[in-house]
């Protein structure tokens, strides 16, 4: 297939001389893949870097010269993994089709394993009773029935990959996970030939149901995260109106501008470059691209950035970057680098099982080795063996983690946390300083009206209702306060100035202070309220300023505290202005912030803290964060952030409080406790039971009892993490639904 495959068409060349090829890349399992693959192309002459996002399964490379990149995929072949050109859509088509056979074989082992457990009941208890041979053997052929093709079916995903790794001449996880599904189960039918009081057809088929849970479950988070994240279709411009010499305008693909080309860019529309504004002014709004607050006042020489949305007034820009030059690209690069680096991490449950499988299986062979060298028959060797392969099943160590992850993860929906990932928990437990963001986070989302009681409720409620015909952001804060969700009729919004209407024979009129001949009581109230902004509103002689502010968390300052008091180090990592920042650090207490962040500033600052040795969590809700999000060890982002913010933070959390930020962490360090422990018991267990198995001690049914009271020991020790744990007395008096403060200068 290689051969006939053309990748010219998807080879870019780059600004440094190097070229660029992405590649998906089909058969990975597990994340000990990432370093397989990096390393095995890694040889290739003329190769920068080679980087694998585990997520979208994207495989980067970089190189220089004229290496033809059908190498590559020649090489990939050879390691036993198919590739072909990157293409979400292909991507998301194929990964939708392995979920839905994934999900088959789960069920098929699930169902199997039901069947065969009831009936491995009827024999357990028969053969302490009075069951009969042939009832007993009846018994077995017709669990052996259920489970063969069961198995052939069910156990796919891991004999596919062990094949593949084998042929390749490699090894991978799965390798030891057939052979000892294919042991026990080829056992199994021996003794039941030899009409044997046990079988081992319960044993395998619930293996692989265990296995086969936890696959599904992380290819599903993979995948959802993937489809979210690669969406950022809906902040760019598909075309632009191009201006020609005669300034007239025509609309052109956006891909089809270059650098010093002039747009014209209406009201309402989204910038589609980087550039300068030549003429015009209106108000942008880079919230989603820079965290800037406020519509940002622009005029003749102002930069703007592609995804802004302009709001008020057209403008003629001269284009400076294009397509890959811009902003929201570099977002994105950023964002795929740090996904890349971040996918790297193991969960624990990963490290131990690599270490675990290899050495039960060591062991099992040992146990046929020794005992045939002391004169056992190969059937009773063979036998011996896997027992002790039954008795070491990795059941408790399977439901080690993943229990706990339930449990805990059941306690932090109670709390309003969203988890999505499988291993962030672990990552939180272990973290030591906390970034946030402001707006949106530590922030309320949406602005208020500071200044409300001392305004007239009838000219408030006039105002109220007149902005809901405005389509200005700063009218949303006013819309809030319409007690009548009805707009008056009739009503005009003019571009740049306000919206008016006539009520009951008297104007009403909403917008700036111009336009509303307020300009002398705005020049007072903004002198007395520095950082605010004002919206005017008339009505008749009267005359009213409204002073729009961002509002903190309502707990926001217990839940810092409370934060500080367990031990971490609290900061604020903002795009926003100085001016905006500096009130809400001092009413936090935080003295460690930072204002005007750029996406790279923000991945350098958390490098940097990496880079001492902390363990972060990043808090943030703007597209601005994601690359940060991504970069940081443990993410969180609040449901009001954009989708694609969502889909790098590995939680999410609800509501307006702040507090679930800090049951997350309580949380997740008693979950990492506890998984521990259970990882311990899975090993106390397995010192004690496999010297029993080896000396030939255990029966099949010793086997079968010991691993379900042993599965069952670490369900019961998870449970303990439904609690929050200890937490000091001040958090009891984090309030559940105070009135929102609002700070000066925000």
């Amino acid at each position: 297939m290689a051969e006939t495959l053309d990748l010219s068409a998807y080879v870019r060349r780059q600004d440094n001389g190097t070229s660029h090829l992405d590649l998906a890349i089909e058969g990975i399992d597990c994340a000990a893949c990432i370093s397989e693959i990096e390393s095995g192309v890694s040889h290739l002459p003329g190769l920068v870097s080679a980087r694998l996002n585990y997520t979208t399964h994207r495989l980067a490379l970089d190189w220089q010269g004229t290496l033809d990149p059908i190498v590559f995929v020649d090489e990939l072949c050879r390691l036993g993994y198919r590739a072909h050109p990157f293409q979400a859509r292909a991507v998301e088509e194929e990964e939708a089709r392995r979920a839905q056979w994934l999900l088959k074989c789960l069920a098929v082992a699930g169902f199997a394993s039901m069947n065969i457990m009831l009936l491995a009941v009827s024999v357990w208890s028969g053969n302490v009773s009075d069951i009969s041979p042939e009832t007993r053997d009846f018994f077995h052929w017709l669990a052996a029935l259920i489970s063969l093709p069961a198995v052939a079916y069910a156990g796919q995903p891991f004999f596919r990959s062990a094949i593949g790794a084998l042929k390749n001449g490699r090894t991978n996880m799965d390798v030891p996970i057939t052979i000892g599904i294919l042991l026990a189960l080829f056992m199994s039918v021996i003794e039941t030939i030899n009409h044997a009081e046990h079988t081992y057809f319960d044993s395998v088929v619930m293996l692989l149901f265990f296995l086969l849970c936890g696959r599904y479950l992380d290819q599903a988070m993979r995948r959802r995260t993937r489809t979210v994240a690669c969406n950022l279709a809906s902040l760019r411009a598909e075309v632009a109106h191009r201006l020609d010499d005669r300034g007239e305008p025509a609309l052109v693909p956006t891909a089809a501008l270059k650098p010093e080309d002039r747009v014209l860019v209406r009201p309402g529309e989204r910038i589609p470059i980087d550039g300068i504004v030549l003429s015009g002014s209106s108000e942008v709004d880079e919230s989603l691209v820079t965290g800037e607050t406020l519509p940002r006042q622009l005029a003749g020489g102002g930069a703007v950035y592609a995804g802004s949305l302009n709001h008020t007034g057209a403008l003629t820009v001269r284009v400076t970057a294009t397509g890959q030059g811009t902003l929201l690209d570099e977002v994105q690069r950023l964002l795929e680098n740090a996904a890349s680096a971040k996918s790297r991490y193991r969960q624990l449950a990963d490290k131990v099982a690599r270490a675990y499988a290899p050495v039960v299986h060591l062991a099992a062979a040992i146990t046929a080795v020794i005992w045939i060298a002391n004169g056992a028959t190969v059937h009773d060797a063979v036998l011996t063996a896997v027992a002790v392969l039954i008795i070491t099943c990795p059941c408790a160590l399977a439901l080690a983690i993943p229990v706990v992850q339930v449990v805990a993860s059941g306690a932090l929906f109670r709390s309003n946390v969203l988890l999505n990932s499988g291993d962030a928990l672990e990552r939180l437990a272990r973290v030591d300083t906390i970034v946030f963001d402001k707006t949106g986070t530590l922030t309320l989302p949406e602005m208020s009206i500071a200044n409300k009681a001392a305004i007239p409720p009838d000219l408030l409620e006039a105002a109220a209702r007149l902005a809901l015909s405005s389509h200005h952001p700063l009218a949303a804060a006013a819309v809030r306060e319409a007690r009548n969700r009805r707009p008056f009729e009739g009503a005009i919004e003019e571009p740049g100035q306000g919206v008016r209407a006539v009520v009951d024979g008297a104007e009403i009129r909403l917008g700036s202070p111009a336009f509303c001949d307020a300009e002398d009581l705005a020049a007072i109230m903004v002198g007395e309220q520095m950082q605010a902004s004002v919206i005017a509103c008339a009505r008749g002689h009267e005359r009213a300023i409204l002073l729009v502010r961002q509002a903190l968390r309502p707990d926001a300052a217990q839940v810092i505290k409370s934060l500080r008091a367990s031990g971490l180090d609290c900061r604020i990592l903002s795009g926003d202005r100085p001016a905006a920042v500096a009130p809400i650090a001092a009413a936090l207490g935080i003295e460690a912030w930072r204002a005007g962040a750029k996406p790279a500033d923000k991945i350098a600052e958390l490098e940097r803290l990496k880079a001492e040795g902390r363990r972060v969590l990043m808090v943030g809700d703007g597209l601005n964060d994601a690359p940060a999000l991504a970069t940081a060890d443990i993410s969180i982002s609040p449901i009001t952030a954009t989708d694609l913010t969502q889909a790098q933070a590995d939680a999410v959390f609800l509501g307006d409080l702040l507090e679930p930020i800090l049951d997350a962490v309580t949380i997740s360090r008693r979950a990492h406790a506890l998984m521990r422990q259970n990882l311990l018991l899975a090993l106390i267990y397995n010192l004690f039971a496999v010297p029993l198995a080896f000396l030939g001690y255990v029966t099949p049914l010793v086997a079968a009892l010991a691993m379900s009271g042993s599965s069952s020991l670490v369900t019961l020790n998870a449970l303990r993490a439904r609690g929050k744990g200890e937490r000091k007395n001040e958090t009891e008096a984090v309030p559940t639904s105070p009135a929102v403060p609002v700070l000066q200068g925000v």
